[in-house]
């Protein structure tokens, strides 16, 4: 079925020759262009008149409400150009348009390196390794009980603080691990009566009670070699002994403590054989042991300075502690002084002890009287401290001649 608009010709109008006429034409006729835009026209005022009748049909349902019993009414869906909806706009604008190739594309994940955790990992470890190395380390000092050998030497030892202070650091230092790379040397120098010997033997008595006795040696040069002739066989005598003691505690993982004195007295054999001993390339046996020196030498430079700079000792008693300030002064005169006589002592902490004073040899008398049961008479022991040769007084301080070494003989006379 053909449609034609109105004012259009049939075919076999009697018009056809006017039809073609209008077809050939390049610009369409008045009449024509005015039939369809009044067509346009009545189609878009029905549109609009429809439009706004269901808008009103739409306010009038929601104003009045649903019936009651009756089911809900769903509100009529308005149409728009092309079918879109008011809702279908806003959402259009929300909408984010990506290019045609690329598409919607989530953002690049950023990769979490591995490194950051083996870090973290590795730290843990290293806490946990430092941690028990931290308890190894005070089981092994709790082993030598060091605060019991402090109380003893502070108690039983006079005049000596300084000399006492640095020797319980070198051992709290070293015996605060078993892992070491050289041996503790440790050279005590002093005058006679001072109390080198003394100390001696508080130590090897402790260290017997902790260690046990096949694991201390106590070496008297005039009673263990006293002839020069028998240096040789002494020094072999001795290392061979040294070998089985630090192969026993090695075996037992306990530090033997090997203490030499009268040492001024030890011949250049027994010297060159104790130097090859504590020599740092040794095995690790020979690395676990700790070498105590007790001699006068060097003892003429103590007491000189100690004469000679008797009004700076006393400044430094009010202040920083006499007896530390002597060891400070003192070590590096001394230390010179040894190792011209011998290089052992290049591998040695040397340590002085001070002259004692008059008070500290009071201290001594009243000890020992003590011990063998007399009554502790200030007076008496002030007359017996009286006997004892002094130097002349210098800077306020008188001190002994003898130290202490005449306080046994004097006491057994009572």
């Amino acid at each position: 079925m053909s449609c034609y608009f109105l004012g259009e010709r049939m075919p076999g109008d009697g018009g056809d020759e006017e039809g073609e006429k209008h077809r050939d034409s390049p610009v369409p006729s008045l009449s024509s262009f005015s039939t369809s835009l009044s067509a346009v026209m009545r189609i878009k005022q029905k549109y609009r008149a429809m439009k706004k009748r269901r808008q009103d049909m739409a306010l009038g349902l929601a104003a009045d409400g649903p019936l009651t019993g009756a089911p809900p009414r769903s509100s009529p869906k308005i149409f728009t150009f092309d079918g879109l909806t008011p809702s279908s706009f806003s959402s259009s604008r929300k909408r984010v348009l990506y290019p045609n190739r690329g598409g919607c594309r989530a953002p690049p994940k950023q990769e979490r390196s591995r490194a950051k955790y083996c870090l973290i990992l590795l730290c843990a470890i290293v806490f946990i390794q430092v941690y028990n190395a931290i308890e190894n380390l005070d089981d092994h000092v709790l082993k030598y009980d060091l605060d019991g050998l402090e109380k003893t030497l502070r108690r039983e030892v006079f005049g000596q603080q300084g000399a006492v202070e640095g020797l319980l650091s070198h051992l709290k230092d070293y015996l605060s691990t078993y892992v070491h790379n050289k041996p503790l040397v440790v050279s005590l120098h002093g005058p006679s009566g001072v109390g080198k010997s003394h100390l001696g033997r508080l130590l090897a008595g402790h260290f017997r009670s902790v260690v046990g006795e096949t694991l201390v040696l106590q070496y008297y040069v005039l009673h263990h070699c006293p002839q020069e002739a028998d240096a040789l066989r002494c020094a072999r005598d001795l290392a061979t002994l040294i070998s089985q003691m630090v192969e026993r505690a090695e075996e037992e993982e306990k530090i033997p403590l090997f203490i030499f004195d009268e040492v001024e007295h030890m011949h250049g054999e027994i010297l060159d054989a104790l130097l090859q001993l504590v020599a740092s390339k040794q095995s690790n046996e020979y690395l676990n042991a700790i070498y105590l020196f007790l001699s006068n030498l060097g003892h003429t430079h103590i007491t000189k300075h100690m004469l000679q700079n008797s009004s700076s000792i006393s400044m430094a008693s009010a202040s920083s502690g006499r007896h530390s300030h002597l060891v400070k002064e003192l070590t590096p005169i001394l230390r010179r002084t040894l190792e011209k006589l011998h290089p052992l002592w290049t591998e040695a902490d040397v340590l002085p002890l001070g002259l004692l004073e008059k008070g500290h040899v009071m201290e001594c008398f009243l000890d020992e009287m003590t011990r063998e049961g007399f009554y502790p008479d200030h007076t008496n022991i002030e007359r017996l401290a009286g006997e004892i040769e002094y130097y002349p007084e210098a800077g306020g301080h008188q001190y002994s001649q003898t130290g202490c070494k005449q306080v046994v003989a004097k006491v057994n006379l009572l």
